[in-house]
């Protein structure tokens, strides 16, 4: 499953980020950040900025630091790799590599003993991998015992500039490049993906409290097992995922080992990772799913930083997370393209939530990107959201007559506009023949599609005078009016329960309404869905 071929000539945006990190160190500040998703290759960045700066160090190390002792020779053979004639020393537990080096590799957890930083001597240049935990006291302690605050050029990378609690802004002074996952996408240089919910009935999420800026990881936990939430993600990743390997996330070692459970039962192989487990069983476990002999790698939280598989091609996010910049951690241990891999797959675990807003598939990017419809990818719907941003004024005035209307327009899932009525019944409009025409056409669940007597095209304005009309003389004004008074209020027992049900996700603070129009785009959408664009047209 490895790659046998890699190679490492700095893309454009690598090149561009030694460009911008070199342009920054020019003016008055030296600790400069540089956001790059998974599988962008920082590794190959910093090498050769290291590369690129030896005359400027004049002889003395660059130090680069890690997060975690276990990626130390990770770091090292892949500085080697990329520029072979850098002398790499690394410095941990008895190894003390750090005299005559051009790079020295240590972890955050070795230099927080001051005996072991103070050994080395006259860095020239500080590298922080994983950089949104330097705002830690461990970090801070060592950054400004090797200078960070008096001038040295440092330089952090991270795929989010993001930490629960704050505080980066202390660390770093400013973040110089920026790489988003979408144009990694475009330019083939990351797998497109697709997001699937798979909603747990029972798991409410609104019991669980929030720490930090997130879900608490125990009662999150706990909700999942106490929801049997391991039986549905098996279940899920048998029938989305049966032939991807994959990794699933959990919020706890006992979630993690019960999803292991299930997904065995299931027929899915599947071993677990977690932060304790003995080096010797983690090397045997991580070697398994390399090899093939187990399909599923799941993990509480321990693959996030540091893990390079790129032939995994499904990630089960089993720890809804409110973090945008976690998903984008998870989400993107899946995204490095791979010999056979056209697009990689998230499964994203939901619960019933109120007043939490999770993250989901649309924050792996800072793009104006709406959710992908069903099957859609993250690329195809920016294509979309593309598309429709060039369409041009008049078309944007178009849809604005549907959003101005007293009238409640509302867009299935593939894009039509329609007025709801009574349950099992709505009107809607099918573009017609002639660019800037609709036809008229009705839905009940008795008889389908209903086209009139005659069926004439009609300018926008024209064809929702008529359906406006024609829903007046069918049912109160109470069923399409957008200002009709029930709907500033909570949504009702009812509602939330037929959501539940519908598996219908009702984001946090919505009234009454918005999860009516959920519930009526739900319907709508799903009545459609069988007929293609000739057979509404027929």
């Amino acid at each position: 499953m490895p790659d046998t071929l890699q190679t490492f000539t700095p893309r454009p945006y690598q090149t561009e980020a030694i460009q911008a990190l070199n342009a920054g160190w020019q003016g008055t500040n030296n600790r400069l950040g540089v956001v790059l998703p998974t599988g962008a290759g920082k590794t190959v960045v910093f090498s050769n900025l290291i590369r690129d700066r030896l005359t400027a160090l004049n002889g003395q190390p660059a130090l680069v630091i890690a997060h975690r002792e276990e990626l130390l020779v990770q770091a090292a053979d892949k500085i080697k790799a990329v520029c072979p004639e850098l002398r790499v020393g690394i410095v941990k537990a008895e190894k003390d590599e750090h005299h005559d080096h051009d790079v020295i590799v240590a972890s955050i957890q070795t230099l927080a003993v001051k005996r072991r930083r103070e050994a080395i001597r006259d860095v020239g240049m500080i590298i922080v991998d994983e950089c949104h935990h330097a705002a830690a006291k461990s970090y801070m302690t060592v950054l400004e015992h090797f200078g960070a605050w008096r001038g040295i050029p440092v330089a952090g990378f991270t795929a989010t500039m993001t930490r629960q609690g704050g505080g980066l802004a202390d660390v770093w002074q400013e973040v110089v490049y920026t790489l988003d996952i979408l144009d990694m996408i475009k330019g083939g240089y990351l797998c497109d993906v697709t997001g699937k919910r798979i909603v747990v009935e029972g798991l409410d999420l609104d019991k669980v409290k929030s720490r930090a800026g997130d879900l608490q990881d125990g009662q999150l936990g706990q909700a999942l097992d106490d929801s049997g939430a391991a039986d549905v993600v098996a279940d899920a990743y048998k029938e989305f995922a049966a032939d991807r390997p994959g990794v699933v996330f959990t919020p706890t070692v006992a979630t993690a080992q019960t999803m292991a459970d299930a997904l065995n039962e299931a027929g899915i192989t599947a071993a677990t990772i977690w932060g304790d487990m003995p080096q010797d069983a983690r090397t045997t476990a991580l070697n398994w799913y390399r090899e093939g002999k187990v399909q599923v790698l799941t993990n509480c939280m321990v693959l996030t930083e540091g893990f390079d598989a790129p032939w995994t091609s499904c990630v089960v996010i089993a720890r809804p997370t409110k973090s945008a910049g976690l998903y984008c951690q998870m989400a993107g241990r899946g995204l490095r393209p791979h010999p056979g891999k056209e697009k990689a797959l998230i499964l994203d675990v939901m619960g019933a939530s109120t007043r939490h807003k999770l993250a989901s598939i649309v924050d792996l990017t800072a793009k104006e990107v709406g959710a992908p419809k069903e099957g859609q990818s993250l690329g195809e719907a920016s294509d979309e959201a593309d598309l429709a941003a060039s369409i041009g004024e008049v078309e944007w005035e178009d849809v604005n007559l549907f959003h101005e209307s007293p009238v409640r327009w509302l867009q299935t899932d593939d894009g039509l506009w329609f007025i709801p009525m009574k349950a099992g019944s709505f009107l809607f409009l099918i573009r017609g023949a002639e660019p800037g025409t609709h036809r008229l056409r009705g839905w009940d669940q008795t008889q389908g599609v209903l086209a009139p007597d005659v069926d004439r095209e009609y300018p926008l304005d024209e064809a929702m005078r008529w359906q406006e009309a024609r829903a007046r003389q069918l049912v109160p004004p109470v069923f399409f009016e957008r200002a009709a008074r029930h709907r500033d209020g909570a949504p009702s027992a009812k509602q939330r329960a037929w959501c539940r049900y519908k598996r219908v996700i009702i984001p946090a603070g919505s009234t009454a309404g918005e999860v009516s129009d959920l519930m009526d785009i739900y319907e709508a959408s799903r009545a459609l869905r069988s007929y293609t664009p000739a057979a509404l047209a027929a």
